[in-house]
C-alpha cells in the first residue's frame, strides 16, 4: 500500500512540474535576460538584407511600422534613435549600430560584418554588444553545417554545448544591400546625427512589452543559426576587421550602471501585461465608446448652431483668407531631450 501511494506521489509531482512548465511563458525561456532583448538582432539583419542602401536599412530600423526596435537604453520610455556608421577596409566592411544616451556618452549595439573573400563569395555575420547581449553573441545566415555558440550572457534554462568549427562562409551576393555596397554606386554614408538632433522622418514612440515585441519577431530566427539558440561558433569571418572595429568601440557608463543595478529588467517586467490589465483594457474600450457615443450626439447639436453663425458671419464677407502650404525641412531638425534626470 505504502508503495502505491508512493508512486501516486511521484506521478502527481510530475504532472504538476509539467503544469508549471507550461504556464512560464515561452519567451521567457528564449529571452537572454539582458538589455539586448529589445533588439532582435535576427529582425536587424534580415531588415539589413533587404535594404537598398545604408541610409534605407538606417530609416527603417528606426521606423516604428517596422517594429524592430524596441531598445530603451536612458529609460526614458521612448525607443532610442540607432544610427549607423561605416567602417570599410577593403572589401571588407563594418557597419556599427550606435544609439546616443544622453550629449556626451554613445553606445554601440552591434555591428555587421560584410566580407568577401578571394574567391569573391561575400559572407555576413552581426555580433551584438557585449554590454548588451553578453560575450561573443553572434549570428549569421543558416547553412547546412551546424554548431552551437557560447553566450555566457545567456541565462535561460537551455543547456549549450561548445562545438569548436569555423564559421562557415554563406554565399549572399543577392541580397539587395550587399549587391549595393559592391556596385559602382556605391556611396560612403556618415550619419550626421546625435543625441536631440535627429532626421525629420524620426519621431519618438513608446517602448512596447518585451513579450508583444518577442512575440512580434521570433518568425526572423527561423533564418539564422547562433546567439545561444545553436549556430556556429564566433570566430569572425574577419578578424581583422572585427578588431580594427574593437579599438573604436564605443559604451555608455550609464547603459553600465542601469544594467548593473538591474534597472533594464525592472523596466521590462512593468511593461509585462497581466490578466487582470487585459480585463481592465477591455472595460476601457466598452467605456470609451460609450462616451464617445455620447460625446458625438453633444457635437452634431453644437455643430448645428455653429454651422448656422458661420453662413450668417461668411455672408458678410466675400474674401477668403489664402493658406501657404507647409514644407518639410529639408535638414534634420533639433528636437528637445525627454530623457529623465539621474
Amino acid at each position: 500500500m505504502k508503495e502505491k501511494i508512493g508512486v501516486l506521489l511521484i506521478v502527481l509531482a510530475f504532472v504538476c512540474g509539467q503544469a508549471n512548465a507550461q504556464d512560464k511563458p515561452e519567451t521567457d525561456a528564449e529571452l537572454l535576460g539582458l538589455p539586448g532583448d529589445n533588439l532582435d538582432l535576427y529582425a536587424t539583419l534580415d531588415l539589413f538584407q533587404a535594404s537598398k542602401t545604408i541610409e534605407e536599412f538606417e530609416a527603417s530600423l528606426n521606423d516604428e511600422k517596422t517594429g524592430i526596435n524596441n531598445l530603451d537604453l536612458n529609460l526614458d520610455d521612448n525607443v532610442d534613435f540607432i544610427k549607423v556608421v561605416t567602417q570599410k577596409e577593403g572589401d571588407d566592411f563594418a557597419f556599427v549600430l550606435q544609439a546616443d544616451i544622453n550629449e556626451k556618452e554613445t553606445q554601440d549595439v552591434a555591428v555587421i560584418l560584410v566580407t568577401k573573400g578571394q574567391d569573391e563569395k561575400v559572407s555576413v555575420q552581426m555580433v551584438g554588444d557585449e554590454e548588451l547581449y553578453g560575450k561573443d553573441y553572434v549570428i549569421e545566415p543558416k547553412s547546412e553545417t551546424s554548431a552551437v555558440t557560447a553566450n555566457p550572457g545567456y541565462s535561460g534554462p537551455d543547456t549549450v554545448v561548445v562545438k569548436s568549427e569555423t564559421a562557415t562562409v554563406v554565399v549572399i551576393e543577392s541580397e539587395p544591400i550587399v549587391e549595393y555596397i559592391y556596385s559602382p554606386m556605391y556611396s560612403p554614408y556618415y550619419p550626421p546625427y546625435y543625441y536631440g538632433y535627429y532626421p525629420p522622418y524620426y519621431h519618438p514612440y513608446p517602448v512596447i512589452s518585451i513579450n508583444i515585441y518577442f512575440g512580434r519577431n521570433r518568425h526572423h530566427r527561423n533564418h539564422y543559426h547562433g546567439g545561444h539558440r545553436g549556430g556556429n561558433t564566433v570566430v569572425i569571418n574577419n578578424n581583422n576587421t572585427y578588431n580594427n572595429y574593437s579599438r573604436t568601440r564605443n559604451t555608455s557608463n550609464t547603459v553600465s550602471n542601469n544594467k548593473n543595478e538591474g534597472n533594464y529588467k525592472r523596466s521590462d517586467a512593468s511593461k509585462r501585461p497581466s490578466s487582470g490589465d487585459k480585463v481592465n483594457d477591455q472595460k476601457q474600450i466598452s467605456n470609451s465608446k460609450e462616451n464617445a457615443k455620447k460625446s458625438s450626439v453633444k457635437d452634431k447639436s453644437s455643430s448645428s448652431s455653429v454651422n448656422k453663425s458661420k453662413v450668417k458671419s461668411s455672408n458678410k464677407s466675400s474674401v477668403k483668407p489664402v493658406s501657404k502650404p507647409v514644407s518639410k525641412p529639408a535638414k534634420p531638425v533639433k528636437k528637445p531631450a525627454k530623457g529623465r534626470k539621474r
